[in-house]
């Protein structure tokens, strides 16, 4: 290996690690409780915070939403969408804002934030997508590229629903 390309990889790890160390503290001065979403196709929730606490669930949804409840380290608590809590190490998880469609029956994402306005698509309970904005009620969702407004009673992911 080249001195060259050394001093490369050298500077390369050095910057991920300060970029990670950024979304770290970014995460840390939040106030609780707040919202996250999962940045990892598989992610597991202990029962502490810690890996020596045993796993509790394994989540396989990356994107979904969860509330952060309490900050340990590099560790947060974390509620699902069924009430459940643990804990997850901070790089598993992301500030997107993401939420889930609740209710019964399949939901409409509309072309305007209006019961009048015209359904573009329809979503299942269980979807998730990620939030673009929200106001009076409403809110713009994007689900795999498709876009429309849906009812915020029908999320689950964001306080500002």
């Amino acid at each position: 290996m080249t001195v060259k390309m050394n001093t490369k990889l050298i500077l390369a790890a050095t910057v991920a690690t300060l970029l990670g160390a950024v979304a770290v503290e970014a995460q840390v001065e939040r106030k609780t409780p707040y919202w996250a979403s999962l940045d990892e196709p598989e992610a597991r929730m202990r029962t502490g915070p810690s890996t020596e606490f045993p796993v509790k669930w394994v989540y396989k949804r990356q994107k979904l939403p969860v509330k952060v409840v309490s900050v340990h380290s590099v560790w947060r608590k974390i509620e699902d969408p069924d009430g459940d809590q643990g804990w997850m190490h901070v790089r598993l998880l992301s500030p997107e804002r993401t939420a889930l469609v609740i209710g019964s029956g399949v939901g409409a994402l509309r072309d305007e934030p209006s019961a009048t306005g015209r359904i573009a698509w329809r979503v299942e309970p269980g979807v998730v997508g990620r939030i673009e904005e929200c106001a009076k009620g409403w809110c713009r969702m994007d689900v795999a590229g498709r876009t429309g407004f849906i009812e915020a009673e029908r999320l689950w992911g964001d306080d500002a629903l």
